[in-house]
């Protein structure tokens, strides 16, 4: 599982669904963010970056939910599937996904049936629905089970 590299196919599903902005701004859980859904305390009201800063921290933040699959996950998985949850991992936390049941199923049966619908259950954002987190986590959900 050394070489889990996310497909240009994962890219573009993150880059869809968290837009680019190159000026701060509050997400919907009220959390500073800029670029592709970047956050951090290094993130302020005010500040501005380039595309450039915006597609080299897309890729660390990718890297980031990379090295945790990499740490967690025990069998082996399909590019699909590991877009997919690099998306949601880009998207919740590294560490929401890492103590998830999605985890746990994807870590006895990445085949599991059940797992495409476990992508549902993250769908709030300050403890309500958020229609983009629904179509987001539909979208994820039919990229892993490959469709």
């Amino acid at each position: 599982m050394e070489q889990m590299k996310i497909s240009n196919k994962g890219i573009a599903l993150i880059k869809e669904f968290e837009g680019c902005r190159l000026q701060s701004y509050r997400c919907s859980a009220g959390v500073w963010t800029i670029g592709y859904g970047h956050t951090g305390k290094d993130i302020k009201e005010g500040m501005t970056i380039t595309q450039q800063e915006a597609d080299d921290w897309l890729v660390v933040d990718c890297n980031r939910v990379l090295q945790m699959l990499r740490d967690t996950l025990r069998v082996p998985i399909r590019q699909n599937q590991l877009d997919a949850l690099v998306s949601l991992g880009f998207n919740i936390g590294t560490e929401a996904l890492r103590k998830s049941t999605l985890m746990s199923l994807v870590n006895r049966n990445p085949d599991d049936m059940n797992i495409p619908e476990q992508f549902d259950r993250w769908v709030y954002a300050g403890g309500k629905v958020v229609n983009g987190l629904v179509r987001r986590r539909k979208a994820e959900g039919r990229l892993y089970a490959g469709r």
